[in-house]
């Protein structure tokens, strides 16, 4: 074996340890465990018998294997980007709704008085120099 492969099979197990870790402690859901892991265990067979690449790109019609891999890694991108978009979203929903409630309780609050108001906005001092 030639030291990139012991390279692609060292970080393809550390890979699959460190998914396997994450979904077991909540934070991955069970698709993207799933997902990962078959990008590790690809990393691990592409390294061991690079020629595997060739066979599944002849196989789907790609000329050579390194173009498969790119363009696999391509639209593996663009899932991800979308997925983190779609996050983005979601928190950027939350917030307001978040903003939103504080903003109710703190008007629908008895005890607002001057010590929540910021100094630039007392109602006694606002306009006076």
């Amino acid at each position: 074996m030639i030291l990139y492969q012991y390279i692609g099979v060292l970080i393809g197990i550390i890979g699959i340890i460190v998914t396997f870790l994450r979904f077991k402690s909540g934070k991955m859901s069970l698709n993207m465990l799933l997902v990962w892991s078959a990008v590790w265990i690809l990393l691990i067979i592409f390294s061991v018998n690079p020629d595997t690449s060739s066979l599944l790109a002849r196989a789907t019609g790609i000329g050579r294997g390194l173009d498969l891999i790119l363009i696999i890694g391509l639209i593996g991108c663009y899932y991800f980007i979308f997925k983190i978009y779609n996050m983005i979203e979601n928190v950027e929903e939350e917030i307001t709704h978040l903003v939103q409630e504080i903003a109710l309780e703190k008007g629908q609050s008895p005890d607002l008085d001057k010590k929540n108001l910021p100094k630039d906005k007392d109602p006694e001092t606002e306009g006076k120099i």
